[in-house]
């Protein structure tokens, strides 16, 4: 399984970025596809989460400002940045969670840079 994100880079505060995510080499089924993020000194966190039934969930301090939604291309998943904020700097990761039936196994990308310039 191979998870590649894109779209990260280099925007002002108040500005929008579009984060994109593909999983490929998928044989069972995808549970959930999630974005987390981690800024330098600080844990992995939570960004958004999207189901395979469509649910979605957020972390409060995203919430009505970012959106994550199914890509046109089957297991793709994008992230939709609005109002970002310098708090926002950091680097997105997407996780693929894999059922096979009997468990559930996250694959990670290797992440991308979004810095928010005050």
């Amino acid at each position: 399984v191979q998870v590649v994100e894109s779209g990260g880079g280099l925007v002002q505060a108040g500005g929008s970025l579009r984060l994109s995510c593909a999983a490929s080499g998928i044989v069972f089924s995808i549970s959930a596809m999630e974005w987390y993020r981690q800024a330098p000194g600080k844990q992995r966190e939570m960004v958004a989460t999207i189901t395979s039934d469509g649910s979605t969930n957020y972390a409060d301090s995203v919430k009505g400002r970012f959106t994550i939604s199914r890509g046109n291309v089957k297991n793709t998943v994008d992230l939709q940045m609005n109002s970002l904020k310098p708090e926002d700097t950091a680097v997105y990761y997407c996780s693929t969670t894999v059922w096979n039936g009997v468990s559930r196994t996250p694959y990670w990308g290797q992440g991308t840079q979004v810095t928010v310039s005050s």
